[in-house]
């Protein structure tokens, strides 16, 4: 279950509930029960889908389309003064093909070890992402300049360590230390032992000791 500050089709902004059940039907049905059951939303697209169709709306909703994600970090608490920052944000975005969204992390990620796998985020909390999509040429700078402004705007609640899936190219320092955190050293000592010549490189890369 995801939270998303997003437009919708008529261009309104709107707070979303984004949610996802893999399994059947009948226990999908029961997961989202509460919040269908909550109060008449604007819009409600909560239904089966086949699991391929994921796939296929995502190249649809991204084609001709500039992005950027340049921002996208854990968060301290989910707090009423970081809602409002958000929400404020949100308020000035340029673009209704933006959204911000609140991923939870909690339940069977949070009962793993820190150190049994490399992803070492395994406390209950929320990763925060600014999803900033446009069309137009011209929208460019502003769509950029609100991505990096909301992002420091939101500063003072985010909590250390990173998602490595929404690392960069051109991040500054080593944003993989920050990724692995307590695991680094640790996998740069596996790196340095299966891939000294540094073979894989690509994505988000592990330096060698």
């Amino acid at each position: 279950m995801f939270a998303a500050l997003i437009h919708g089709p008529d261009a309104s902004p709107l707070a979303a509930l984004i949610a996802g059940h893999c399994g059947p039907l009948d226990g999908g049905a029961a997961a989202v029960g509460s919040i269908k059951a909550f109060g008449p939303p604007v819009m409600d697209a909560i239904g089966p889908m086949p699991y391929g169709a994921q796939s296929d709306d995502r190249r649809a909703a991204t084609r001709r389309v500039r992005s950027t994600t340049g921002s996208r970090s854990f968060l301290r608490e989910l707090s009423d003064d970081a809602i409002g920052t958000l929400v404020d944000c949100y308020a000035r975005v340029p673009s209704a093909m933006a959204g911000i969204v609140l991923e939870h992390a909690h339940g069977a990620m949070t009962r793993v070890g820190v150190s049994e796998t490399a992803f070492p985020h395994r406390a209950t909390g929320y990763n925060m992402l600014f999803l900033t999509q446009w069309k137009e040429p011209a929208d460019t700078d502003a769509c950029i300049a609100w991505t990096r402004e909301s992002y420091a705007a939101m500063q003072p609640f985010v909590a250390l360590g990173r998602y490595v899936n929404y690392l960069d190219d051109d991040e500054a320092g080593d944003p993989a230390a920050d990724a692995y955190g307590p695991n680094y050293a640790r996998l740069r000592q596996i790196k340095a032992k299966f891939d000294p010549t540094n073979f894989f490189h690509h994505n988000q890369n592990i330096r060698a000791v």
